[in-house]
This record gives C-alpha cells, sequence and structure tokens, in this order.
C-alpha cells in the first residue's frame, strides 16, 4: 500500500480542547498509528530551554528541529535517549511550543517528520495544522474546539493531577493569548480545513466526542 493509500484522521483543535485524547482513543479503537504533532514542537522547545536557545532564534531552533534524536515507545516520548514524556509537559515548554511552531524554517523541518508516520493501517493526526498542511488530503478531517473557559478548568484539573496549583483566571489569560499567536501565525494558521467537521466538546464527555470521530470515518470510508 502506497503512503497515499494509506488512511487518515486528522483531528485539529487548540490547545486543551480534548483533541489528544480524542485522537488516542480513536487510534486505539481502530489500531491505527498515532502521530501527537505537538509533541515534536513540544520537544523542539525542551531542547531550546535546556541548551539555551533564544526562541525567537528561527535558524537554530529548525537546526534542533532538524537534529532531534527522538523516539516514540508506547505511551512514552524519548529524548536523545531519556524518557522526556513529563518533561515535554510542563508549562513553560508548552508556552515554549507556541512560541517555537510560528517559525515557518521549523515547521518545514518537522514537515516530511510528521508525514513519515502515514504507516498501514492508518494514522490519526493530532495537531494544529494536520487536515490543512500536514496531510490536506486526509479523508476525515475533525476540528475539536470548547470555550476558552472550558478548556482553562481542563487544563487546571489536569495540572491538579500532577500536583501543580494553577490559578483559573491567570490559565484563561494564557489560552486566549494562545489561541491568537496560534490563529495569527504567517504560517499554518489554526483554523479547520474548509472540509472538517467541527466539533464542540464543551457539553461533551470523552466518549461522545470519541464516539462521533469514529461515525464520521465510518461515513467517510463506506
Amino acid at each position: 500500500m502506497g503512503a497515499s493509500a494509506v488512511p487518515v484522521i486528522a483531528i485539529d483543535g487548540p490547545a486543551a480542547s480534548g483533541k489528544g485524547t480524542v485522537a488516542a482513543r480513536v487510534a486505539r479503537a481502530l489500531g491505527f498509528h498515532l502521530l501527537d504533532s505537538g509533541a515534536l514542537y513540544r520537544l523542539v522547545a525542551l531542547q531550546a530551554i535546556r541548551r539555551g536557545v533564544p526562541l525567537d532564534d528561527a535558524e537554530a531552533l529548525a537546526g534542533l528541529a532538524r537534529d532531534l534524536d527522538v523516539c516514540f515507545v508506547a505511551q512514552r516520548v524519548e529524548l536523545d535517549g531519556a524518557d522526556a514524556t513529563m518533561a515535554i509537559r510542563d508549562e513553560a515548554v508548552s508556552e515554549g511550543a507556541s512560541r517555537v511552531a510560528v517559525h515557518p524554517a521549523v515547521r518545514a523541518a518537522l514537515l516530511e517528520r510528521q508525514r513519515a508516520f502515514r504507516q498501514p493501517p492508518g494514522l490519526v493526526a493530532d495537531g494544529r495544522d494536520m487536515g490543512t498542511v500536514v496531510f490536506p488530503d486526509a479523508g476525515t478531517k475533525v476540528f475539536v474546539t470548547a470555550t476558552p473557559e472550558a478548556r482553562a478548568s481542563r487544563r487546571q484539573v489536569q495540572l491538579a493531577g500532577r500536583g501543580v496549583h494553577a490559578d483559573l483566571r491567570a490559565l484563561l489569560d494564557e489560552i486566549r493569548a494562545r489561541d491568537e499567536r496560534d490563529a495569527g501565525r504567517a504560517v499554518a494558521p489554526l483554523r479547520p480545513a474548509g472540509d472538517a467537521i467541527v466539533l464542540d466538546t464543551t457539553a461533551l464527555t470523552i466518549e461522545q466526542a470519541t464516539a462521533c470521530v469514529l461515525d464520521r470515518y465510518a461515513q467517510r470510508a463506506g
């Protein structure tokens, strides 16, 4: 099966919309591979922070992106042979990933690496430009969203689960600022693909949102 014949479900959306959890569950239900594209940008940001590379130095960041020694093993992410699963979820790294992602050179450096995940029997790709840039020919495209307030509340719960206290208002301000930055960047701005369905998860459970995506895939595949 050629790469172009491998089915792709592209799931895009803003931070804390639930797209990552939905993507993982859809991939597990179908037995598909999973691409967490956000992890790649987080890894670039983490490497930059560790090596003291300024987050506005596009050329240096692109170099880091090209040279990343990264491995995805089950639910674990390894960077330079060491477990980085928790490190890339740090709030400073999350913020850094959004800043790193605005650079066209970084996005170009990661593009082919992301496309290489397209392997039989299929791929669920989670990110912000999966359906618009990375896999524009994806047969199923979903843009997962929720209100900023719901997303801030979810992020607060996630952080609390790691023993981190976070102010809800501060999280809401961060999410709104990140949305503005992601939607306003010159290259691959955050937006639904023209042929994507928009799935608002504000009032949905993860199970309901997952079922919606699986139903959409079945409709498109059938």
